[in-house]
């Protein structure tokens, strides 16, 4: 990534402006122009700090992850065993959910609309997800099997997201609820002796 123009500000403005415009309305469907008249900046300052949209998209994913990768780091300090921090995970989704601030997650959109693995905007999203369900393993590596763990991880991660695309559909009390009781219930069977 190229060192960034002038203005820091400016520069978090115009990616911040970005980032509201992608999660409500999506990617493709937002063009340059209109970030940059929402932004309420030159077209020149913006092409300076971002050359490209595709670039901004990455950067906008990437800022996304980081306060996404703060706020799972704020769970894990609170500590607790295992099974209180996938609780932890489970809560901060359902209260995600009923924000106002919710439009579905920003890196399932990014995959949906750029579908191709070698484009950049889809390799930046893949590893979002892959750093969550990551994170995810490395909790139930303290209170799983090493055999069990990646599996364990995954279906987490598949709960995750399809209570996210039903809280899309309006759906978001009874999809969390259910998700995190199938979670605990499957730690639970996970963590049991065969």
């Amino acid at each position: 990534m190229p060192a960034p123009y002038g203005n820091r500000e400016k520069r978090q403005h115009i990616l911040e402006t970005a980032y509201g415009l992608f999660k409500r309305d999506g990617f493709h469907a937002t063009g340059i122009d209109r970030i940059i008249a929402e932004a309420d900046v030159a077209k020149m300052t913006m092409y300076r700090h971002f050359p490209s949209k595709d670039g901004l998209i990455v950067e906008v994913i990437d800022w996304r992850m980081e306060r996404f990768e703060h706020q799972l780091d704020q769970l894990a300090e609170a500590g607790g065993t295992p099974e209180a921090k996938i609780e932890k995970i489970f809560d901060w989704y359902g209260s995600w959910f009923q924000s106002p601030d919710f439009h579905g997650c920003l890196f399932a959109h990014a995959l949906a609309e750029y579908g191709d693995p070698t484009h950049a905007v889809f390799k930046a999203a893949t590893d979002q997800k892959n750093s969550l369900r990551r994170r995810i393993r490395e909790i139930v590596d303290d209170a799983l099997p090493q055999e069990r763990a990646e599996g364990v991880a995954t279906v987490l991660l598949m709960l995750i997201e399809g209570a996210t695309l039903l809280a899309q559909m309006g759906q978001g009390e009874t999809a969390i609820r259910d998700a995190r009781k199938a979670a605990l219930g499957l730690f639970a069977q996970s963590t049991s002796p065969s």
